[in-house]
This record gives C-alpha cells, sequence and structure tokens, in this order.
C-alpha cells in the first residue's frame, strides 16, 4: 500500500469496465471495489472485469466484495445459469433444530462451496454473515437473511458460516453492526428508527457482534438508535461508533458504512461522506456506480490514513490461501438444506 488508497469502496455500471471508469479508478485510487447482479454475468466475465479493476487501481490484492448471501440476496446466481442456488441464512438455523451437528457442519461446508465460486471470478470478500438478531414486528428485510431468532444459535451458525469462506479465501464482512433485527422499516428506503431501551439492545442485539469482535471488517447499520444517540443514524454518530462499536462492542477491524446511496442516509454525498469518516467509519461504501455521485465521494474522502490504513492492511493480511475441502460432502449439503 505505498501509493495513496482511497478511503471508500466504489461500484461500476455494468459487466465491464468503460473507459471512463478505467480512468476514474487509475485516478481514484479506490481501496475495493462491489459487485452487484448488474455486474454479474458469468465466472469468465467477472473474473475480466475484476481483472480490469485491480489492474486500474494497480494493487494485485485490492478487494473485491459482493453481497453472496443466499436466498433473496444473492448477487451470482439465478437467472445465470453459470452459479447455483443457495439457501438464506433461515434455512441453517432451521436445520440446527433437527440436528446441531450437521447445520454447523454444512453452514461450513457450503460457505466454503460458496467461497469457491467467488474465488474463482476474483472476487475475496463477501458481506456475511448477517448477525442481526430479529425481532417481532420487525420489517422483513432482515427476515430470512437472520440465521435464526436465537442468539447462541446465531452465533455458532454465523461463525462455522464465516470460517467455511475464510478456508476458500474470502473475506468475510459482518454486517449490520451493532443490529438491524428491530427496525421496522427498510433502510434501502427510509430511516429506521429504533426506541428499544439501551438494555434491551446490550442484552439481545450487541452479543453477536461481540462474538465477532476479532474479525477482519464488519458493515455499519443506517439505524437511528434514540437509547445510544437520539437523532443520529449509527453510520454517521461518534457515540454508536466510538462508544459502542468500538469500545462496548470492542469491534477491532475494519468498519465501512453500509451503502451511502441508501434512502436512510439524508444530506449531500459528500457530506455523508465527511460525517460517516468523522464519527468513526475508517471506509466509506456507494454501491450504484452513478459517477457524479462517486466524484463526490472521492473528493470529500480522501485517502485512508493512520488506524484507519493500518486497520485496512491488517483485514488483507489476514486473508488465507483456500484450503482443501470435501467437495462432494458441501454438494450433498447443498442439496439436502435446498429440499429443506
Amino acid at each position: 500500500m505505498a501509493n495513496p488508497i482511497g478511503a471508500f469502496i466504489l461500484g461500476c455500471s455494468g459487466t465491464e469496465l468503460s473507459p471512463g471508469e478505467i480512468q476514474f479508478f487509475q485516478r481514484a485510487k479506490p481501496f475495493g471495489l462491489i459487485l452487484f447482479r448488474r455486474n454479474c454475468q458469468s465466472p469468465e466475465q467477472l473474473k475480466r472485469l475484476t481483472d480490469e479493476f485491480r489492474s486500474a487501481v494497480g494493487r494485485r490484492n485490492a478487494p473485491v466484495f459482493v453481497d453472496q448471501e443466499g436466498g433473496r440476496v444473492q448477487r451470482l446466481g439465478p437467472p445465470s445459469n453459470a452459479w447455483r442456488q443457495y439457501p438464506p441464512a433461515r434455512a441453517y438455523g432451521e436445520a440446527y433444530a433437527r440436528d446441531p451437528l450437521t447445520a454447523l457442519r454444512s453452514a461450513r461446508n457450503v460457505g466454503r462451496l460458496m467461497a469457491e465460486d467467488l474465488i474463482a471470478a476474483g472476487i475475496t470478500a463477501n458481506c456475511v454473515p448477517v448477525l442481526d438478531v430479529p425481532q417481532p414486528g420487525a420489517h422483513e428485510v432482515i427476515g430470512s437473511r437472520a440465521y435464526s431468532d436465537r442468539i447462541e444459535q446465531i452465533m455458532a451458525l454465523a461463525r462455522a458460516h464465516a470460517a467455511g469462506f475464510a478456508d476458500g479465501g474470502v473475506l468475510p464482512v459482518l454486517k449490520h453492526i451493532p443490529g438491524h433485527g428491530r427496525a421496522k422499516a427498510d433502510s434501502h428506503l427510509e430511516l429506521p428508527v429504533v426506541d428499544a431501551s439501551r438494555a434491551d439492545l446490550e442484552a439481545i442485539d450487541f452479543p453477536p457482534f461481540a462474538a465477532f469482535a476479532d474479525a477482519p471488517m464488519a458493515m455499519t447499520a443506517h439505524v437511528v438508535y434514540t437509547a445510544l444517540d437520539k437523532a443520529v443514524p449509527a453510520t454517521l454518530s461518534r457515540k454508536v461508533i466510538s462508544g459502542v462499536i468500538r469500545k462496548q462492542i470492542g469491534f477491532r477491524g475494519l468498519l465501512m458504512t453500509d451503502d451511502l446511496s441508501m434512502k436512510a442516509l439524508s444530506g449531500s454525498y459528500a457530506e455523508k461522506t465527511r460525517l460517516a469518516l468523522a464519527a468513526g467509519c475508517d471506509l466509506v461504501l456507494h454501491c450504484n456506480g452513478v459517477m457524479d455521485q462517486m466524484e463526490e465521494v472521492v473528493a470529500a474522502a480522501g485517502p485512508l490514513r493512520g488506524k484507519a490504513l493500518s486497520r485496512a492492511r491488517t483485514a488483507l493480511r489476514s486473508a488465507r490461501k483456500p484450503q482443501l475441502f470435501d467437495r462432494k460432502q458441501a454438494l450433498k449439503d447443498l442439496a439436502a438444506l435446498l429440499a429443506g
């Protein structure tokens, strides 16, 4: 990381980089790239795209991110026939109720199988596991994306699932710290406000994240927790990031925002970027690939420096070479989960 690296992760518009995007990435040097379904056509096409990105930024280890959870959040998958269908996180919880040991094995094996797909396409970081604890009356934006309603099961299954990705050389990204499971609105569309007491948050929402305090990376929640900061969403709140995420939960890794283009956050992209970084986020995430918005983010963010740069280096160093695994058993486990 000898050259300045931007304190942002950006998207791109299509299945290959346009000449304008290449020039932009050469100049801006984002920390990483994030992919969505609009970018994912086939393994060969994705590998060309990720190679183009790394060539543009001049870093062979520049991370490429995706949200490949399974279920309804699966960027590499149908309608393309190039990738398998994977189950949502809740399928592991349902399997755990029948047979805990088999469910834990399956979570790790299927994570490793998914990592195989990602690494083949040049993707090195996955925004999984979802550690949110769903509560009655919450919006279904989390829903089946959560492993269970029970804290202990979430922690056990998420640990196994994340280990599978790590075994395959893919870095996991926790989300949505400090917890999105109580939100009664979809933060893609509006700002959720959670009025739970601090005691309830500490007892239910925080423990899964505290159990992963040593994870390499995590993503914030665009949620107001009135018991923590009366009006400011966690992503933009120093009280939440410094006082809760860093001190109380004890998360030591690289902290990125959720997507700045989500409707939960108001203001210009420059304002959102400056506020998030001032609050203590290490990186801002901008996903939609719209050039004028990305230009605004880049101008406001500047380079990674200080503790944020150190955490970025540590996160990338934590990636392992893919480990051997029982692929035949992993495929059987996947089939059993999909069959329910």
